[in-house]
């Protein structure tokens, strides 16, 4: 048994010998073959003839000399715009802009409104009348500073964000920066002079600052207006913009009607702050002599700010009239393309400032004893300004999906799009103009009769007057459907002056008839603090 296991076991090792054999030599070869390649070498050297010889601290300056040149040969290129973070540098010159115009307006208006009130209490001998240009003066010297202040963040803001514009605007109107300045502080003075001066100097002298107040602030206004004109129309420049005219440059095609229609707009809105701070005021009184006074101050403000506010439509047809003069691309882009919906948001706006100022001569008779007699009018006036803000407001086309265009035939609505046009629009802010004056004037003779022998006459002029332009009025609004596009657009003219032609020669008429008017104790009486709501007499509407 043992014998036949050592002849097994004999076998087994001939066998595995020569395997294991060759695993060590597999072994051998591939110990030897990784030692060869981790065998040391020399390292590989170029050249003699190619090997800079340059120390390494020489060579290090030789580059830091070579960046230094490169950046001290690199070229001046002016950054033409630059981006504002989150709401873009659009929107930002916007908002600065636009509150700096909101209390330079304010600043220009309340003088206009100090002076015409004080003049009014120096030539009636009521104190009333200087104590309201007082306190509102008072509010000037922090609208002023706020002014310089948004001026200065709108100019620094320019020439980061807009650095080339601002560069040439610069170049243009670089002669009229000193006259600016000077003019500035002109305004400074005259205006800490006036309000600190009161009750210090004689009245006409204070009036005097009065007036140079005004006349100083009016000149930095139309410095400024031919800066913004310029970069609506320019003019007085070459088609490569270089400078050939200074004179025609400020004067350019909308430097005039701007100025026109931003006097009259803040007198407007100088008028509406007052009677909004006379309001807030009189809330607060807590004696019935202090809500008097503040409802007689709220009362002069929106005086004056309808009386602007009448006129100032006029002042925007002209403006927009030498704007599409101009370039109709330029006006057909702002008020039909890309900002066509800025107008109908305006539209809505001035249709409410139409109505507001309608409801508060309304409200106004109601001080007024004696008032009843005008007070049935109100419901027709109250129909023609709504119908006449719902054409206004009317766009010609309208937002809708793509069935509801298929179903309307096209964008426009196949009624309502007839009033969405120029000549339904002009039609109804003439008539609504008309309206108002109407109102105004209404309220003005509340209380009062005329005592002229040709009163009747007079009565019956100023309403064949009024009756005739607005039916001329609506006649041109009708046929400027059924005329070419050039023949429509003139048609807006004989529209606007027809109806200024109105307002004058019934105004006219209206202080002849009224110039001494007859009041007896109970009628005409004004009682402060007391407007009577309109509901009031809606039973005597109803009979």
């Amino acid at each position: 048994m043992n014998v036949m296991n050592a002849v097994k076991n004999r076998k087994l090792m001939v066998l595995l010998g020569p395997v294991l054999g060759l695993v060590m030599f597999a072994a051998t070869v591939k110990m030897a073959s990784s030692l060869m390649k981790s065998e040391y070498r020399d390292a590989y050297r170029a050249p003699a003839a190619t090997v800079d010889q340059t120390p390494r601290v020489a060579g290090q300056a030789d580059e830091a000399a070579a960046a230094l040149k490169q950046a001290q040969d690199k070229p001046y290129k002016e950054a033409e715009y630059r981006t504002f973070p989150l709401v873009g540098s659009r929107v930002a010159i916007w908002m600065v802009a636009q509150l700096h115009l909101l209390f330079a307006a304010f600043v220009l208006a309340v003088p206009i409104f100090a002076f015409i009130v004080e003049a009014i209490g120096y030539k009636t001998g009521d104190l009333r009348y200087d104590r309201l240009a007082h306190e509102f003066t008072k509010l000037l010297s922090v609208s002023f500073s706020l002014t310089a202040t948004f001026g200065a963040a709108l100019t620094f803001m320019l020439i980061i964000l807009y650095p080339k514009f601002t560069n040439y605007l610069m170049s243009v109107f670089s002669p009229t920066f000193l006259p600016y300045v000077l003019l500035f502080f002109a305004e400074a003075f005259f205006l800490y002079t006036y309000y600190y001066g009161w009750g210090k100097f004689h009245p006409l002298v204070h009036l005097g600052l009065g007036l140079g107040l005004n006349v100083v602030g009016t000149g930095i206004m139309l410095i400024a207006n031919s800066w913004l004109t310029f970069m609506m129309s320019p003019k007085g420049v070459s088609s490569s913009g270089a400078l050939l005219s200074l004179t025609d440059a400020i004067y350019n095609y909308t430097w005039m009607p701007i100025n026109v229609h931003r006097v009259i707009a803040n007198v407007a809105f100088g008028g509406s702050v007052a009677a909004a701070y006379a309001a807030f005021k009189f809330l607060h009184a807590t004696t019935d002599e202090e809500r008097a006074h503040y409802d007689w101050m709220g009362y002069i403000g929106n005086m004056v700010a309808i009386s602007a506010f009448l006129p100032l439509p006029f002042a925007g047809y002209w403006l927009a009239k030498e704007i599409y003069a101009y370039s109709q691309t330029l006006g057909l882009t702002m008020m039909g393309g890309a900002f066509s919906w800025l107008f109908i948001i305006q539209a809505i706006l001035i249709g409410n400032l139409f109505l507001g100022a309608n409801y508060y001569l309304w409200l106004g008779m109601g001080r007024v004893e004696g008032a009843q007699p005008f007070q049935r009018f109100v419901k027709y006036l109250l129909a023609a300004i709504v119908l006449c803000f719902m054409v206004w407001a009317t766009p010609r086309s309208i937002i809708a999906t793509v069935s509801e265009i298929r179903a309307m035939g096209g964008s426009a609505h196949p009624v309502l799009g007839f009033l969405g046009v120029m000549s339904a629009k002009n039609t109804a802010v003439n008539i609504l103009i008309l309206t108002t004056f109407m109102s105004f004037l209404l309220y003005r003779r509340t209380g009062k009769v005329a005592t002229v022998a040709w009163a009747k006459a007079g009565h019956a002029a100023q309403l064949t007057i009024f009756a005739v332009v607005a039916i001329f009025v609506i006649f041109l609004g009708v046929y400027g459907y059924f005329v070419e596009a050039t023949v429509r657009i003139k048609l807006s003219v004989p529209q606007v002056l027809s109806v200024l032609l109105a307002m004058v020669s019934i105004t006219a008429i209206d202080v002849f008839l009224f110039r001494a008017p007859r009041k007896t104790a109970s009628f005409g009486r004004i009682r402060w603090t007391r407007s009577r709501p309109l509901l009031a007499s809606r039973r005597r509407w109803c009979r």
